[in-house]
């Protein structure tokens, strides 16, 4: 099965336990279809370089995962129609990155409050 990374931004006016939910909503679509969720990040609440739907910050969350074609169509489909996500992203990627990915290293050196789906730091 191919790799993707998929990465979405949520209204900022979600509390992190429905960011997190948003979330899960990808993990059970991967799953159903038989893949698996590698990784799980939450980045926090950044900044947007321009307004997006009268938010001008937004929840950041990415997810790591190996599925099938059907399964990232019916996850981009699924944030296409929800009115909580304001924008959103899949890659297909030929190997998924080991560790904490670059923006929770950036977090981590800066200190910052990002973190992964297990609470961890």
């Amino acid at each position: 099965m191919p790799f993707y990374e998929h990465v979405f931004i949520a209204r900022q006016d979600l509390s992190q336990a429905q960011v997190d939910a948003l979330a899960e909503g990808v993990t059970n679509i991967v799953t159903e279809y038989k893949g698996e969720v590698h990784k799980t990040e939450t980045w926090g609440l950044k900044q947007l370089a321009y307004k997006i739907a009268k938010n001008r910050k937004g929840h950041y969350a990415m997810l790591s995962v190996e599925a099938p074609g059907e399964a990232v169509a019916e996850i981009e489909r699924q944030a296409a129609i929800n009115e909580d996500i304001i924008r959103w992203m899949t890659i297909k990627v030929d190997e998924l990155e080991k560790g904490p990915s670059a923006m929770m290293r950036k977090q981590e050196r800066r200190g910052g409050r990002g973190r992964d789906r297990d609470g961890e730091e």
